[in-house]
Order: C-alpha cells, then structure tokens, then sequence
C-alpha cells in the first residue's frame, strides 16, 4: 500500500519504492533498471526526448507500451535517419496502429532529427550538450520527497534547456516535458527517500563518467 506521506509502495518482494509503478510488472521493471540510471547513448538520448513529447496529455506507460512499436516505426530512434524522413514517411507513420498518431509530434520528431544532427556537429554529441546542464548540489533539494516532487514539475534549469533547445529549433520540448527527460535519463536522481533503487542510483551516478 502507498504511503500517502511517503509516496512509497511496497513491490511484490516487500521491498518498497516509488508509488507510480503500480505493481505492474512492466511499469515496475522500467523503474528499476531504467527511469533515474545515467545515460550518454545519444539514441536514448534523442529517443526519450522524443518520446516524451509524444507522451503529452498522455501517460508514460501508454507510450512504454507502444515504445518497440515507436522503434520500429522510427528506425531505431536513428536520428540521422529520421532526420531523411519525407511527407511519405509522415503518411505511413499517420497510418500506423502501434503508435500515437498524432502529426504535429510525428513531424516534429523528424524536426527534432534534424536538430539532433546539428547539436552533434556543435558539440560532438547529445550526450555532451545535455550532461552540461546537470545540475549543481546547490540547485537540488537537501531531500527527494512526495511533497517535493509535487511541487515540482519543472525547474530552473528544465526551464533554461527548454528555452535553449526552442532557440535551436527543437519542438515539444516544454520545461515539464524536460524536467521529465532529466528525471528518466538520470540527470537527477528523483527516486524518493526510501525508494530501494535511490541509493544504487546515486552510487551509478558517482561512478558516471560525465561526457565531455
């Protein structure tokens, strides 16, 4: 049961974690080996922001659902090859079942493809622009609780990307939908206070070789 005061649910082993997991075994799976562990692939990279543009108005399991759909329809989240994409490509992924069809996010992934190209021939790679917003011990809370998390759904510097990235061209990329791409590919470290996984992220993290 989920502690109100805590926001932590105890998992099938008793163990206890974050609450938005539910239980549900893929959910579940994501929130342990994936959500909060550094990552410098910039195919990740440029899959999760992609990704969470797609999520908006919707949930993130929806979309972690549907995401080898996604993979499929996208060439693997290849920016280079999604940035060839044409009008055709908009029609075929406009009549594919398995993802969200929606032509503003697919268009804009192609545009996000396209933008990707360029950060890498500016700063050698996503991973090295992005990393270089990590944020400093004095821009995080002394404690990662419920009551924080609320009251945060984006930050300071989720806000500076965003209006750096939209400087660049990049599209659906809001502060919140940042802040949630920071979360997952472990820029931060949101897993509460008392999450089993907070602690073996925080020790990836301090063994993380940040690009440079």
């Amino acid at each position: 049961m989920e502690s109100e005061n805590t926001g932590l649910l105890a998992g099938p082993d008793g163990v206890k974690r974050c609450f938005w997991h539910g239980n549900l075994p893929d959910y579940l799976h994501y929130h342990d080996h994936e959500w909060g562990r550094p990552v410098t692939d910039d195919r990740r990279l440029f899959e999760k922001i992609c990704l969470e543009g797609f999520q908006s108005g919707l949930s993130w399991l929806t979309i972690l659902r549907k995401r080898e759909n996604f993979r499929a329809a996208f060439a693997g989240f290849d920016f280079d090859k999604v940035a060839a994409f044409t009008d055709k490509d908009v029609e075929r992924l406009l009549g594919d079942a398995g993802i969200i069809r929606h032509r503003g996010k697919i268009v804009s992934t192609i545009n996000n493809a396209k933008r990707a190209r360029e950060m890498v021939d500016v700063s050698g790679s996503m991973a090295a622009w992005f990393w270089k917003f990590e944020p400093g011990p004095d821009e995080r809370p002394a404690t990662v609780d419920l009551a924080h998390l609320r009251a945060n759904p984006t930050t300071a510097v989720s806000v500076r990307i965003s209006k750096e990235l939209k400087k660049r061209g990049w599209s659906f990329v809001g502060p919140t939908t940042v802040y949630a791409f920071m979360q997952a590919m472990g820029l931060v470290n949101d897993h509460l206070e008392g999450c089993v996984c907070r602690a073996q992220v925080e020790k990836e993290r301090k063994a993380f070789k940040r690009p440079k």
